[in-house]
């Protein structure tokens, strides 16, 4: 963990605050300044300098308040300690929250609370869990329910059943698991880590529930892919609210049934309910996957009607709406009025261009952004979603030369690994140009252990079914199956051919695949690990073992909603 020095705190030392009255140039005297009373132990500042720490907009205006506090022999004061900790870990930086804790003499609860919200925030949310258990063995304080809360919200990010269970326990042992805000936080738990049957048990032994409970255990639902139990609870509750709606339609969004988000959208709408920005993406999504255009425009309607502000994320899920519904014209007019393009925005357009519209202005756009990213420090560099896109219109206006250069460029230039997409498009531009041998070759060498295509990204589908081989599966298949006659135990040749009939949606003949694999006993083995693209798709895991019964979950069902009423 980097730690911050006092050389690169003192930089802003002489540094004037926004308001040049709350500092003065000379070294303050400790007996004469107004911060330091002599009458009481207590030190202290001026209303104005409060109101200014309460205000820093930035890192930068934390530093200076810090290095004045040092300068001014006031930073082991515990009140101004533990002021700068706390607004320490509003700045999503977890050294420097950490390197201020380690500052604090004898730091008690308050201190300890703040350290493990700012991990559970970070990108290391494990941490603190870490930071908890070590702090309780160091007897530096005692825990309470504002502990718990930010504790159980980074198992829930972690996803590890056990630590959760550990955590779990810890509140039990310290006598706040009947806090309601605890035992929220536990049915998120819960319901994040696949636990589904703890969450429930959390929810059916609760007194007393709110709105965020409901939710929080609807949403658990969703996340091991009941929907069933989920619309079933989600009806029964006895208020809902803007979260609840989202909730559930964006379960339907993620489990593969468009039209049902759009149907709650409407219901939503027809009870009055304006919505919320993610309740915009999600329909819109919703829309884009489903390809309709009328509901997508009415949406848009919608939104200008409502008042809704429009943002980055808005403007990109309406640029990808019309991609998709072959509008490429309209969303490129969309994508130029954007002002500060993130990568997701730049993907959605050079995406809609490959694809549905002229890959040539595709390949022009991805070449306008590598540009840019030269000119401007900082600048945006595509990603590996990006060379699908510009393989894709290679592949489309049969650019064999240019498509091998960017498949180079992607290691050599970008240092982009490859993954089965890139290599599934390569093999298609092959094809294109009646290179068999070479896009059956050019398939031998996918590696492995091919882990880079991510199961969150469910874009894969839709952009390798818009490049299938020009000839059917049929190219594809026969690749495929001469691979697997020479290596008949390589399991990673028969998970190509998974592939190849995933892209091309033929369902039925995944599934005589995977029973001659289990027939055959081909197994997957260490350093062989290709990602199956329907599970990319779908990414429904649900754990066996967590599920009841039918008949026992309804039967909790008709407890809970009897006890709501």
């Amino acid at each position: 963990m980097a730690r911050m020095s006092k050389r690169e705190l003192f930089r802003f030392r002489y540094t004037t605050f926004a308001n040049p009255t709350l500092l003065t140039s000379s070294k303050p005297n400790r007996f004469s300044s107004p911060f330091y009373s002599t009458e009481s132990k207590a030190l202290s500042f001026p209303n104005s300098t409060l109101s200014f720490i309460e205000s820093c907009q930035d890192i930068k205006q934390l530093f200076q308040f810090q290095a004045h506090l040092i300068t001014s022999g006031l930073f082991h004061s515990p009140f101004w300690a533990e002021k700068v900790l706390k607004h320490s870990s509003t700045f999503s930086n977890i050294d420097y929250t950490a390197s201020i804790f380690r500052c604090i003499d004898n730091p008690g609860t308050f201190c300890v609370n703040t350290v493990i919200k700012a991990y559970s925030f970070s990108s290391s949310p494990h941490q603190a869990v870490v930071f908890y258990f070590q702090m309780l063995t160091n007897g530096c304080f005692v825990p309470n329910s504002y502990t718990f809360v930010p504790l159980l919200g980074a198992c829930a990010k972690i996803g590890c059943s056990k630590s959760a269970q550990k955590c779990h326990g810890q509140a039990v042992k310290f006598g706040v698991i009947n806090m309601l805000p605890v035992q929220n936080s536990l049915i998120h738990m819960y319901g994040c880590c696949g636990v589904i049957e703890f969450s429930m048990k959390v929810l059916v032994e609760m007194p007393e529930r709110d709105l965020v409970s409901w939710n929080s255990f609807i949403d658990g639902c969703v996340k091991v892919c009941d929907l069933g139990l989920a619309h079933k609870l989600f009806d029964a509750m006895p208020k809902k609210n803007v979260i609840s709606w989202n909730i559930m339609i964006n379960g339907y969004l993620k489990g593969g049934n468009p039209g049902c988000a759009l149907k709650l959208f409407r219901e939503m709408v027809e009870m009055g309910l304006v919505g919320n920005e993610k309740t915009v993406v999600s329909v819109l999504s919703a829309c884009c996957k489903s390809a309709r255009l009328k509901e997508g425009r009415s949406v848009h309607g919608f939104l200008i009607k409502n008042g809704l502000k429009s943002n980055i994320i808005i403007d990109t899920a309406l640029v990808n709406l019309y991609c998709n519904c072959q509008k490429v014209e309209l969303a490129r007019r969309m994508f130029d009025k954007i002002e500060n393009r993130n990568l997701v925005c730049w993907n959605a357009m050079i995406l809609g261009h490959c694809i549905h519209g002229n890959p040539k202005d595709g390949l022009k756009l991805f070449m306008d952004m590598v540009d840019q990213s030269r000119v401007r420090e900082g600048g945006i560099s595509p990603d590996e979603i990006t060379f699908v896109g510009v393989l894709c219109a290679c592949v489309r206006a049969g650019l064999l030369a240019e498509g091998r250069n960017y498949f180079s460029q992607m290691s050599n230039k970008f240092g982009i690994k490859p993954n089965f997409a890139h290599f599934w498009c390569m093999a298609n531009l092959y094809v294109r140009v009646e290179l068999v041998q070479e896009a059956e070759e050019i398939l031998r060498q996918m590696p492995e252990g091919d882990e880079h295509v991510s199961p969150d990204s469910l874009l894969w589908a839709n952009l390798l079914s818009s490049c299938r081989f020009r000839e059917g599966v049929t190219v594809g298949e026969r690749i495929a199956t001469s691979l697997i006659a020479q290596e008949p135990e390589n399991f990673s040749y028969y998970q190509l051919l998974l592939n190849v009939y995933a892209v091309a949606g033929q369902w039925e003949d995944v599934a005589r695949v995977r029973q001659i694999m289990k027939e055959s006993r081909i197994e997957r083995f260490p350093g062989c690990n290709l990602v199956d693209l329907k599970e990319i798709v779908h990414n429904l895991k649900v754990g066996k073992q967590w599920r009841e019964s039918v008949e026992q979950r309804d039967a909790k069902i008709a407890q809970l909603a009897q006890r709501s009423i």
